[in-house]
Formats: structure tokens, sequence, C-alpha cells
């Protein structure tokens, strides 16, 4: 099931269910990419040619460079805070025969040093506007379309499927994904402070008491969901 999440409500902007063969790049040419948007995404979806054409579309894309990518570097560029965790930033040029035919202009390579694994992480983007800070920081919300599937997984039960016939994992798929948007329609009409994960963790543990809706979701009570709550990944793990 790929997704293009909305980040400024966690809701879904497109879904596409696929089989198994369809590979994650061949998503991005399914996409109108839409102008001074911003696309982040895991390095399983870099494709030159793809990225090339959201980049003349004048969409911004954040991704990670895959372990073989070759290229030359044509200008480093001044690190604006030295404390900020940003080891390098520069203007590159993939050098892959390939590759510089599907992506003949340069993009940009940001390198970081995380602390919390002790390591070191590359991101790569088209953007040269923003400074690098930013670059790295745009790459943490890829953790909100984990949150998303973990909602869709463990709330709806969609570890254990209905069939296994593409009818049935499909209409499975989709009842979940129409539970998610409901559950994120209560919220939004409510005003609730709490998470699309809290309000459905709250709605299902008080499924059988007489408590009004909009009073459950909106009345602040932690230790009703202190242990509902999903532990963030890091910032650069990848999932």
């Amino acid at each position: 099931m790929h997704t293009l999440l909305d980040l400024r409500g966690s809701i879904p902007a497109n879904i596409h269910i696929t089989d198994g063969k369809w590979h994650d790049s061949n998503e991005l040419d399914a996409l109108t990419p839409e102008p001074y948007a911003f696309y982040v995404m895991d390095k399983a979806y870099v494709d030159f040619k793809a990225l090339f054409r959201f980049h003349q579309a004048q969409a911004f894309w954040v991704s990670r460079p895959k372990e073989n990518m070759r290229f030359d570097t044509v200008k480093q560029m001044d690190i604006a805070d030295v404390k900020s965790g940003i080891l390098e930033d520069s203007r590159i040029r993939v050098t892959g025969y390939n590759s510089s035919k599907l992506y003949p202009e340069d993009m940009r390579f940001v390198r970081v040093y995380d602390p919390d694994n002790d390591t070191i992480v590359d991101f790569i983007s088209n953007n040269f506007e923003v400074s690098a800070l930013e670059i790295s920081n745009l790459y943490r919300h890829r953790w909100n379309i984990e949150v998303f599937f973990k909602w869709i997984k463990q709330n709806i039960t969609v570890k254990t499927l209905w069939g296994y016939s593409e009818n049935a994992v499909k209409i499975h798929l989709w009842a979940a994904i129409i539970s998610y948007l409901t559950v994120a329609r209560i919220k939004v009409d409510c005003n609730s402070p709490y998470s699309i994960t809290e309000v459905a963790t709250l709605i299902r543990i008080s499924a059988l008491e007489r408590t009004d809706l909009r009073s459950l979701i909106t009345k602040l009570d932690s230790s009703i969901i202190s242990n509902q709550n999903v532990k963030e990944l890091s910032l650069f793990d990848d999932i």
C-alpha cells in the first residue's frame, strides 16, 4: 500500500494498493508533482528519471542516497552553524553513466551526525534554498508515514487479513483507511487535543461506557493513554 501523506493533517493524499512485484520507485511515475511542495521519501523510492521530472515541475524532494550512488562534488557550501551536527553541505552531480543522463543537473548533498545512534547520515535533495539543518529536519517527517502504517496495523488489525484474494485484501485495507479517516474527522470536528492514534485508543477502551464522545476526547487525561503511545523511532532509522 503506497501512501502519500499530507503532513498538514497526517491525512493520505494518495493511496495506491499494488501487488508485491510493483517496485517502490515506480510509484513516483504515478504521481503528479505539485509545484513548490516538498516530497520526503526513503531511498527505495529514488528513481533519477522520476526525481528529475519532479525537479522540472518545480517540486522539491528530500531522500537518502543509495550506497552505490556515484557523484562528484561541484562546490562545498558554507555551514551556518557548526554546532548543528551538519558535517557537509555541498552541490554535487551524479556521475554514473545512466544516472547522469537521467538527472543531468546538480543536486544537494548533506551529511549529518546523528548523536542518538552515534552515526553519520547522508541526504540528497534538489532544494538549495533552505538550510542544511532544515533538510535533515524535513526528513524527520518521514516518521509520520510510519505512524500511519502502525495505526492501520495495530488499530484495524490488518495483521490478520480476512482473505488473500486481490479483492479481499483491497476491501480489508480500504475499510481500515476509511476507519482512519473517520477517526481523523471526529478529531477535527471535536477539536480534540489528542493525536489520531490517541483518539482511536480512547474510543476503543471506552466503547462500552455511557460517555459523551466529545467530552471523552477533549478532556485531557494522560493516565488513559500513557501506555498506548507509540515510541518514536530515531530520526534517521531506516524502516
